[in-house]
Order: structure tokens, then sequence, then C-alpha cells
């Protein structure tokens, strides 16, 4: 018996994005994202839809965040390039239900992790299209799977993340209730990973520089819902196991942004160490997989935090290119010398912003993170609707035979108003549950006292047009860091020094693969201070519309001046020294614009004060 979760998507289109997150993903769209299918060969020219380059997991990330992009946008021509793919992928399957390109006699060698990501895929596409030729391929696709294993266990990532292929079954169990289904998930967890032996107890708390797949970012962010989906079969508390291990990794190796360092494994609690952009939006979904099954408003707070944060902050303004590792003071975006390279197991090129620095796994993959990000925007609850994740945006659907349409007007995170406005086409009873984000000082709705960290019930009876106010409350915080540092939270978002900064552009061609403009490859370079401490605690905030890119620093929407002391802090290599050489101030205080972590290319983050 398959349980229920707490919270159920909307998954046919019921979410649209709205003001600034509407934005963003037209901007993802003009971007490298809505271009990979033109322009990079391992997805122009992919062996799943009949080429010869890349037919592993390249293709079904990009999927992956591309088609729920299109149907967001309601976009013709991407959800047209969307459909071709998933005819290629669907044509090309065997007659004995195998779904990816690899020969007979590749099969005992072809790592499954694509295979469970593409079933992902289909699964959605199915939601948002209505393709009735889904359920039958998948249905063979899973059988196929679980003949595989029984003479093939898992191994590499297919073992590393066999909890992700428990979504597309969960989804078909839901249409058939065929119990083989049930079992081909006990077997996938006999095979694969069990990541409660990792956290219980934890032995990776020291970085090493080597790469193992029990470190590796990407699996760790990926499989803090392993107990939470599996729950539904097992029951149990849905939240124990995230919420350890998360706790651990932020605990160990904790970035100040809130997502822990990978560069690309664990790498320690260390600014200058980097994170891998597919852990960030591997983890934000994470985070929204385990709202929806627990109902634990604290995942959404999660989400929020990377998406606001750590997510746009690896991405350039215009969405052509990013980074493979962020890192929390980041300086300038040089390749570093090959015997002097910061990260733990990555290149000396992985913190430039290109077409796919060091890996190009995150170039197909971190284009899931706004798209999933807006499908979760709104959540159906027992009793009514559930508002989620805060960014503007609206929902509609059908509650007791009433059609039902709700927005959220707001400049959130950047400003503290929401306002909703329910409308329905004859009155009807349901509860809207408004979530008061745990980074809020205070809250009131309709001038009522709000909870932060929680969700605010509005029990009613809707008729018409009606509205509903909310004001969130930030204040400035300097939060303790690692090292007696300290980073500047206002709310939901992170400060950074804003650096001025100078791009050059490095067009070639490297393995056949041409980087030419927009998305060659860039080195940033710093073109003003950025060794600074905190001299005070005193804060001076300005609001501003948001512009046409929300994260570009040269339009910033909200800022903060600080004041803070120059120091002693010396760069080696391309990289500023974790910490200062001295914490005395080496000049007088001085007014220092300071913008949202997110909107930064370069940035000093974490800073001690100033003696």
């Amino acid at each position: 018996m398959l349980g229920k979760t707490y919270f159920t998507p909307f998954t046919h289109g019921e979410v649209k994005a709205q003001g600034w997150l509407l934005r963003q993903l037209r901007i993802q769209a003009d971007g490298l994202s809505g271009h990979l299918d033109q322009i990079w060969p391992d997805i122009r020219d992919s062996r799943w839809i009949g080429g010869d380059r890349d037919g592993w997991e390249r293709v079904p990330y990009w999927l992956d965040g591309f088609v729920p992009l299109a149907y967001l946008l309601d976009d013709d021509d991407l959800k047209a390039r969307a459909k071709r793919y998933i005819d290629g992928i669907l044509a090309r399957q065997e007659e004995d239900g195998w779904i990816c390109p690899c020969a007979q006699e590749e099969r005992a060698t072809y790592d499954v992790w694509a295979y469970m990501l593409i079933l992902k895929v289909l699964a959605m596409y199915a939601d948002l299209s209505g393709d009735e030729r889904i359920p039958g391929a998948m249905k063979r696709a899973l059988w196929r799977l679980k003949e595989h294993m029984h003479f093939h266990t898992l191994f590499g990532w297919g073992a590393a993340r066999w909890y992700e292929c428990l979504i597309p079954i969960y989804w078909l169990y839901e249409r058939t209730g065929e119990e083989w289904l049930i079992d081909l998930c006990y077997r996938l967890r006999t095979q694969g990973m069990d990541y409660r032996q990792i956290f219980t107890p934890y032995r990776d708390a020291e970085p090493r520089r080597e790469w193992t797949f029990d470190t590796h970012v990407v699996n760790l962010a990926m499989c803090l819902k392993q107990e939470s989906l599996m729950s539904r079969l097992t029951g149990g508390d849905p939240d124990a196991f995230g919420l350890l291990a998360h706790g651990t990794l932020k605990r160990h190796h904790g970035m100040a942004v809130g997502h822990f360092t990978g560069d690309e494994c664990t790498a320690g609690l260390s600014p200058v160490q980097g994170s891998e952009l597919c852990s960030v939006v591997e983890a934000m979904y994470s985070f929204e997989q385990m709202l929806a099954v627990s109902g634990n408003p604290h995942w959404a707070d999660e989400a929020e935090r990377l998406a606001f944060n750590a997510l746009p902050a690896a991405i350039s303004p215009d969405m052509w290119t990013h980074q493979y590792d962020q890192m929390t003071n980041q300086i300038r975006c040089e390749r570093l010398p090959e015997d002097h390279v910061v990260f733990g197991t990555n290149g000396p090129d992985s913190h430039l912003f290109g077409l796919e620095p060091n890996f190009g796994c995150c170039t197909a993959n971190f284009n899931q993170g706004w798209p999933k990000f807006a499908s979760s925007l709104f959540m159906r609850a027992q009793d009514g609707l559930a508002s989620c994740l805060i960014a503007p945006g609206e929902v509609r659907f059908e509650q007791d035979g009433a059609q039902v349409r709700v927005s959220l007007c707001t400049d959130y995170p950047f400003k503290g108003s929401l306002r909703y406005e329910v409308e329905t086409d004859r009155p009807v009873a349901f509860t809207l549950y408004v979530r008061i984000p745990a980074a809020a000082s205070g809250a009131r709705v309709d001038g009522a006292a709000a909870q932060p960290g929680a969700f605010f019930a509005i029990r009613r009876t809707w008729q018409g047009t009606q509205q509903v106010e909310v004001a969130i409350d930030f204040d400035c915080a300097l939060v303790e860091r690692p090292g007696d540092m300290r980073c500047l939270w206002r709310g939901p978002l992170l400060y950074s020094v804003a650096i001025d900064e100078r791009w050059e552009k490095r067009e070639y061609t490297d393995k056949g693969v041409e980087r030419k403009y927009p998305y060659c490859d860039y080195e940033i370079f710093p073109e003003s201070a950025w060794n600074y401490a905190f001299a005070g605690a005193e804060f001076s905030v300005r609001e501003h519309e948001v512009g046409d890119r929300p994260f570009d620093p040269a339009q910033a929407p909200v800022e903060i001046t600080a004041q803070l002391a120059p120091v002693e802090w010396h760069e080696e290599h391309g990289v500023c020294t974790p910490a200062p050489e001295s914490r005395q101030a080496t000049g007088p205080a001085r007014a220092v614009r300071m913008i949202p972590y997110g909107c930064t290319n370069l940035r000093m983050t974490e800073m001690p004060i100033a003696e």
C-alpha cells in the first residue's frame, strides 16, 4: 500500500509564474537552457534521438528542466522541440521495454541512472501534455528494469541514486495499482546505497582530497529525500533522516548561503571551497519533494534559501553561462594555476562562467531549478490550498465543483508585501494555508499576527473576488560563521560586498565543442576593493523596483549600506585566503554597498569583525 502525501503537487500545468519569476523563466528560455538542442552537440546530436553523441544523462537532465519550462511559459515552439525528443525516445524503445540508447550487448555495463532519470521525465511530460503513449511505455520500461536487475545489480550512479526511481514508480502505481511495482521499489532499496549508514555514525566530517560516491555532493543533495520517499511504503517519520543528514552536512561542510560544500566531494567549512551547481538544484528538488510528503514548512524555507541565493549566484544574469563551482568569497573567476587548484577534486576552470566549465552535467541539469521551483508555488491540501513557496504566481483548480483562481502578487524575497487574490465562480468553502517564512522577524495576515516558520490557515467561504494582505518584516542580522567570521542576512536574502567587475570572454573550440558568444567562457576580474571586515551593526536598507533581470548586480532590487573597514587580506593564486592576515583595521570605516548574494558574480560574504 502506498501512503498519501501531506500535500499534493499540481502536475497538469495548473500553476503559472507571474511577475519577476515569470521574467526569470523567460530569461532562461532565451538563454542557454532554451538553446542547448541547437548549439550543444551532446543534446543536439545525442544518441537518444539517433545521433552519435552522449547517450546517457545529458538529454534526460536537459528535458527534466526544459519540459516544465516549456509548459510554464506555454511556449508552442519550446513544447514542439520537447515533443521531438520525447517522440524520438519513445520510437527507439526496444520491443522488450528497454528504453536507453545502447545495444543489447552493452546493457550489462550501462549505468541505469539515466534509465531512471528518463522515466522521471516521461512521467512529468505525460502529466503536462496528456500524452497517452507514456503509461504503457513506462510500464514496459520498468518491467524490463526489474528483469534486468535479476542478473545485473545496481552499480555506480544507479546504485547511488536508486531512490530517484521511486518517483516514476509511484506515478505508475497510482495509475495501475500493480504490486510488482512495489516489489521493484524494495529491490531498488536492497541493491542501492543506504545513506542512513553514512550518517549513523557520520565519518566524513574532515574533508579529503579524494573522490568517492559516499561524499559526492550531488549524491548527498539527492539522498536527503531517500527516507521521505520510502516512508510512503514503510511508514515512520518522513522527516527524521532528512533533518539528520542535512543538519550533519551543514554542521561539518556548511556554507553561509545555507548549502554545503562539494567541489566535487564534501570540502569543509572554508569560504573559498566551492559547491557544484548540480547539487544546488538537486537539493531544491529534494526539499520540494520532502515538503509534499510531510507538509513540514521547514523544507520550503530551505528550498527558498537556495532558490533566492545559491542558484542565481552561479548563473550569469542573462542565463547564457554558469559556473560549475561557486565560492562564498569569490574575488575573481580566473583559470587557476594547475598546481594551485583550491577545489578538492575539480579542475582549475570550475568557477569560470561558461558553456560547460569542468564537466557538462551542470550545463544540462541546472535548468531544472527555476521551473520546478515555480511548479511548487502552490500545492493541494486535504481541505484546500497551500501557498508553499513564496514568489509571484497563480493557480487554477476545481474545489467542490467551483472553479477557483488564486494569485499571489509580490516582489518577495526582495520586499515583504504579499497580496493574495482569490476568485471563484460560485461560493465555496476551503482553507487557504499561507506559509510564513522562518526568516521573517514578524508577520501579519490581514492585520492578525502570524507565526514565522508555520502555515497560517484562513478558513472561510470564498465568493466572488477577495483579497488577503500579508506583511512580512525583515531584520538585518550578523550571523556567526566558523573561524569567528560573520555574514549578513536580511530575511530570506544573504548579502555580499558588491565588487565592481570586468568580464573578458574566451572563445575557442575544445573536443569539437565550440564556445562562442553568447555561450563562450568568461573570466571575471575585480575592479574595486574587497578586503573588508564588518565595522558595526548599523545597516541602511534601500529597496528598488525589480528590474528586467531580477538578479543582475547592476540593478539589484535591494541594497544595504554597511560600515566596513579595510583589513590586511591577501590573494593567493587567484583566490583570497580563507581569513585575513590581521583583523586590525588598516583605515577608517567606510560606507560600502552590499547586495543580495544571488545578484553577485564576484563577492565577499564571510568577513570578520574589525578590531
